[in-house]
């Protein structure tokens, strides 16, 4: 079969690069798949939703089962739900300060995408199909770079891994153009997310807090399944577990308490980026699940413990928080440092769509207790997705819906891919967690006090997500750093006399 030139390869033919800035467009990670990975296929569809997930949705709402109809209303409400959405694709996406910024334009048409290919899984109505491969084709046809501050990388990861699940819904259909879909998540989000795993923006590595390795993850990670590209994939998978930047799971969370919470560490920051945090790995885990990789039960379901922690926390539960101090700055440029010292205080109304999934993967696939998780998704429900919550960026962080797509019956679906680990310890719902904990310790900077703030715009760090209307709640339950030791010794003494 002869392949179609496309406009992007045309550009890159003549020689006009598509990188961003300073940021190169050869990665350290090539998206050639070596010989010996080939030969291990990847499933799809697979990367939220499986064949399995899609016809259990569709089932579920056909029979007016609870509360999978509930969640399918939330879907059909939702305008980009709707099959008379019409994209309006850009050449260039601008995030960031001293642009024009263009890019909630992507983020409404890449949702609409991916919510009308789910309601045409659920309901069977082709229109809505249709719809998703018109915007999808629409941006793969034009969009040919990602530009701004160093927002471009937060749009790189975030609308790159949603691009590639709103496509990977539709890869069969016959009019959909598959091969320039994966061209465009090769050539324009995935060489920004993996660029950004690799020099951190010329940064030093703990100068961005886990949120924006993890979006970078999440994309790399949905660019190897999407692509076929097995290499991407274990990239992916290795920085999770083993990554030098903060978003790594153990420098995410770096601190495992006696009572089995595992400290989130940007609870110190806020609790609207917590929640972020904690979605964007729960994506980064059910993706990977999708293949045959378990990353829920990497180091003993260490995600559990942290996602525990902050569900806990979210809804006005105390939950200690140790101290650490990170470095900041620009290589060979300025340098600094900063210390959260206690957890952040929280609103318990404030929620995002992210507890359905990670919930149900622990208690119904895995059978382990998740008391925490199990109140907060049942608080969240139903869950909607991209315009549900605002129409700010962070209203679009996620992909939602997962009342819909994630609740499942207990252990009607196949164990996966790992024996279940041993379940981690549930914390008393009513006792205060210790101070003091068990495991890898808090990732920790220069003690010294902080140079000088960089003049303003400098501040690789202050960049991001910092939109505050309906996310950044000032007012609420103010969660206790620190516990009880008294308390902790004699739940040992009692452990160890019964």
């Amino acid at each position: 079969m002869t392949r179609q030139i496309s406009r992007r390869s045309m550009v890159k033919a003549v020689g006009i690069g598509i990188g961003i800035g300073a940021t190169p467009t050869v990665t350290a990670t090539a998206l050639a798949t070596p010989a010996g990975a080939a030969s291990a296929p990847l499933a799809h569809p697979g990367l939220l939703h499986t064949r399995a997930d899609l016809g259990r949705m569709a089932a579920k709402v056909k029979a007016g089962a609870r509360p999978y109809a509930a969640g399918f209303a939330k879907l059909t409400a939702n305008r980009h739900a709707q099959s008379g959405w019409r994209p309006n694709p850009q050449a260039i996406v601008y995030r960031g300060s001293g642009t024009p910024e263009n890019y909630g334009i992507l983020y409404n048409d890449i949702h609409a995408a991916y919510q009308n290919a789910l309601r045409y899984h659920v309901s069977g109505e082709e229109a809505h199909a249709d719809t998703a491969v018109a915007i999808l084709n629409a941006w793969s046809g034009k969009l040919t770079r990602l530009e701004g501050s160093a927002d471009r990388f937060l749009a790189a990861g975030l609308y790159g891994y949603q691009f590639a699940n709103a496509a990977e819904l539709v890869r069969e259909h016959g009019d959909f153009d598959l091969g320039r879909a994966q061209e465009l998540m090769r050539d324009v989000f995935h060489p920004l997310s993996d660029d950004f795993l690799t020099r951190h923006n010329n940064a030093v590595v703990t100068n961005y807090w886990p949120n924006w390795d993890l979006t970078a993850i999440a994309c790399v990670l949905a660019t190897g399944i999407f692509c076929d590209e097995r290499a991407v994939v274990e990239r992916a998978v290795e920085y999770f577990k083993h990554g030098d930047g903060m978003g790594s799971v153990k420098h995410a969370i770096p601190v495992v308490h006696e009572d089995g919470l595992g400290e989130w560490v940007e609870a110190g920051r806020d609790q609207g980026h917590a929640l972020l945090g904690v979605g964007l790995m729960g994506t980064v885990c059910e993706m990977a699940w999708n293949q045959g990789i378990d990353l829920y039960g990497y180091d003993d379901s260490r995600f559990l413990k942290g996602a525990q922690y902050v569900a806990k926390w979210s809804l006005g539960g105390d939950v200690p928080y140790t101290a650490n101090t990170r470095r900041k700055g620009a290589i060979g440029g300025w340098s600094g440092s900063e210390t959260a010292s206690g957890v952040a205080g929280v609103d318990p109304s404030m929620t995002r769509p992210i507890w359905a999934m990670i919930a149900n993967h622990y208690t119904k696939r895995r059978g382990l207790p998740a008391s925490y998780l199990t109140r907060a998704a049942a608080k969240a429900a139903p869950e909607g997705g991209g315009g549900d919550y605002g129409p700010n960026s962070g209203g679009f962080d996620q992909l939602g819906f997962g009342t819909l797509a994630f609740t499942r019956d207990k252990a009607t679906d196949p164990a996966g891919p790992a024996p279940a680990p041993a379940p981690a310890p549930e914390p008393a719902p009513s006792s205060e967690s210790s101070a003091t904990g068990s495991g890898a310790q808090p990732r920790t900077g220069v003690t010294a006090p902080a140079s000088p703030s960089p003049a303003s715009g400098r501040d690789l760090a202050a960049t991001g997500s910092e939109e505050v209307v309906g996310w950044a709640a000032a007012a609420g339950v103010t969660a206790v750093a620190g516990g009880v030791l008294l308390l902790r010794r004699r739940d040992r003494a009692r452990r160890e006399a019964g």
